[in-house]
């Protein structure tokens, strides 16, 4: 099955058209004509089997057949993660956190960030493209850049997470997860965390932890910490 996306489809929608980059996909790349099924989703959790009834080029039209609501899965994931000094680095972040399963993402620029200009339009493009490769019907909320200190002081609720290298007591985020929960887990940039931003997160009620024996790079306890949700929290 290949999944397309369309953020405007509801559950009461009958017929709609495709956007100008969508439609020459279906009728030039995938060559779909007239009576062919596709599969769609709004990134809400709505499946829709449609048959295309006009294959255009630059206006392409569906008329829905069927939906079915996809169940969520039984947690909530935020992932609060400093950007990456190379920026190919996080989109395989973004990438590989979405198939695996993620619900909402915060760039957090903090005080050892050498990355502070983000392309939130690309990131979205990369979300919206692994949401359809996975065949998951929920797009995963990318939220804007905002700093370290802004982002502490909202409030959060749930199991709170800081994965960083300073040698003090910490403790194994494995060991420390409940299954059905909502988990926030910060991650910092390739200096870590500074030691105030520890403190701070600490102050916040945010539980040390530690992802294993190794010094792991920014996106790799960043799939990490999300493997390790999703395991917990496997059927």
């Amino acid at each position: 099955m290949q999944l397309f996306y369309n953020p405007n489809i509801t559950e009461t929608t009958t017929q709609f058209f495709f956007d100008k980059e969508e439609s020459r996909h279906i009728a030039k790349v995938l060559r779909k004509t007239v009576g062919d099924i596709l599969h769609i989703t709004n990134g809400n959790g709505w499946l829709f089997t449609a048959e295309i009834v006009i294959s255009d080029i630059k206006n392409c039209m569906a008329t829905v057949v069927s939906k079915e609501f996809k169940r969520k899965h039984n947690y909530t994931l935020h992932l609060a993660v400093a950007p990456t000094k190379m920026n190919d680095r996080y989109e395989w972040f973004l990438e590989k956190a979405t198939e695996i399963g993620i619900d909402s993402i915060t760039p957090i620029i903090c005080d050892h960030s050498e990355r502070k200009v983000l392309k939130l339009d690309r990131f979205e493009k990369i979300l919206q493209s692994a949401m359809k490769q996975s065949l998951n019907c929920y797009l995963p909320k990318l939220n804007e850049a905002i700093t370290f200190k802004e982002y502490i002081e909202k409030s959060h609720n749930g199991q709170l997470f800081i994965a960083h290298c300073e040698e003090t007591d910490k403790k194994s985020l494995k060991q420390q997860l409940q299954p059905n929960q909502t988990v926030t887990i910060l991650i910092g940039p390739e200096g870590d965390f500074s030691v105030k931003e520890i403190e701070t997160a600490l102050a916040n009620h945010f539980i040390p932890v530690t992802l294993g024996n190794t010094r792991l790079r920014t996106e790799t306890a960043a799939i990490v910490a999300c493997h390790s949700v999703a395991f917990v929290n496997q059927d």
